[in-house]
């Protein structure tokens, strides 16, 4: 597709919220000579957030945007080549951006963690975008590019010693430290509240493969549970004597993961299996608690809508924190993440994709994240996948993200184990 000039690069849009503010800050640290522009619905706000960057991005353009007036959407996505948004829970807030995204060919990055609206952002703009050549790229915070671009980066290890298809593959995350914020809250509630009031929005949540690009052609391999609970080494030799739970955000980072083999002409294999777990540790009490946590996110990911809506109506808006709040700078900056992705091939090698980084991973991670992958699609348009419409991270920008995330400080080392 051509590439059509445009007078920015990167508009960030949502630069008044903490992930906005957050995102903002890192590209003023590591932007480059990217052309960036700040976005919200009140320019005072977002100049005051501009003043707190620095020399660097005083000159930085901004943009009057909101989503309730769509016209303004359409006049920033047709200025830039790409637009990050932190603006959610993105099923209340979000479809608009993509809408004007799909229609000017820009390229569109968030963090959502919500499979729902990636649905429906394929179900609607999928076409459209491809038609145009954008790049509509959901999940890229730590939901889900950890998950993606530690299976993209076993594929192409695999793939370049003629090791074959990946079979079974499974994420462990090892350790992690950070805080939770009031956006993070409120979307977990948006989409709970979702699956308990419609049923065929609770259907696709429990859908392993609703977010597939072509879901009859998917492979037939038997249940797929999100949420499992098992010793260690039952996953991989070299985590024998610890015990994991399923991990909270499997059930979407499976089907972010599974798109993307989908959206690659099933790269990985036709087999490829992928589940995600976390460790709870090989003392004596791990079994129990490693069967009690799975069971709470069983009981949290089935039943946590209709219990969400047994609370009086404002007590859970009181209670929780504000959307918009988050974790002080000293958490943010003393959090991190560990993860270790095992993988056995057709051809009998195993190999093991080791991530981590340092800060918050909800926030201060999340938003270099965030930033790489606009820069990616902004400045790295040589690495970048043919593929276009809503894509994942990894077949959108898998090979520009393996070049640009350990230089941005994250660690992604592939090692073949046997």
């Amino acid at each position: 597709m051509p590439d059509t000039p445009r007078e920015l690069d990167v508009v960030v849009y949502g630069a008044t919220g903490f992930a906005g503010k957050l995102t903002a800050e890192y590209l003023a640290r590591a932007g480059g000579a990217a052309r960036i522009a700040l976005a919200g619905r009140s320019a005072d706000r977002v100049r005051a957030v501009r003043d707190t960057l620095g020399p660097v991005a005083q000159d930085w353009p901004i943009v009057v945007a909101d989503a309730d007036r769509p016209e303004t959407l359409d006049a920033m996505a047709a200025r830039t080549r790409v637009v990050i948004t932190t603006v959610g829970p993105y099923t209340r807030y979000g479809m608009p951006l993509v809408a004007a995204c799909a229609a000017a060919g820009t390229d569109y990055v968030d963090l959502t963690g919500e499979a729902l609206f990636v649905r429906e952002s394929i179900d609607l703009f999928h076409k459209q975008a491809a038609d145009n050549g954008a790049r509509i790229v959901h999940a890229c915070g730590f939901d889900s590019i950890p998950s993606d671009m530690s299976v993209y980066a076993l594929y192409r290890a695999a793939r370049d010693d003629g090791a074959g298809d990946l079979l079974e593959t499974d994420f462990v995350l090892r350790g992690a430290s950070g805080g939770v914020s009031g956006g993070t809250l409120a979307t977990v509630i948006e989409v709970l509240t979702a699956a308990a009031n419609d049923p065929d929005a609770r259907r696709q949540l429990f859908d392993p493969y609703t977010l597939s690009s072509d879901r009859p052609a998917e492979p037939r391999l038997g249940p797929e549970p999100d949420l499992s609970w098992r010793r260690g080494r039952d996953i991989a030799p070299e985590l024998d004597g610890i015990w994991t739970a399923g991990f909270a955000m499997a059930p979407v980072n499976t089907r972010i993961v599974r798109r993307s083999n989908g959206l690659l002409d099933w790269a990985y294999g036709r087999r490829f299996r992928y589940a995600e777990h976390m460790s709870v540790g090989s003392s004596a009490a791990a079994p129990a608690l490693s069967g009690l946590m799975t069971g709470l996110g069983k009981a949290t990911f089935g039943l946590g809508g209709h219990l969400v809506r047994l609370v009086p109506p404002g007590l859970l808006e009181r209670a929780l924190p504000k959307p918009g709040t988050g974790p002080g700078r000293r958490r943010r900056e003393d959090g991190y993440y560990r993860i270790e992705t095992y993988t056995t091939t057709s051809s009998g090698a195993r190999y093991r994709a080791d991530m981590a980084q340092r800060g918050d991973p909800g926030y201060q991670a999340t938003a270099v994240l965030l930033g790489e992958s606009a820069l990616a699609l902004a400045l790295n348009r040589d690495l970048l996948s043919d593929h276009y419409g809503v894509l994942t991270p990894a077949a959108a920008m898998g090979d520009a993200l393996l070049v640009r995330l350990p230089a941005a400080g994250v660690r992604l080392e592939v090692s073949r184990l046997s």
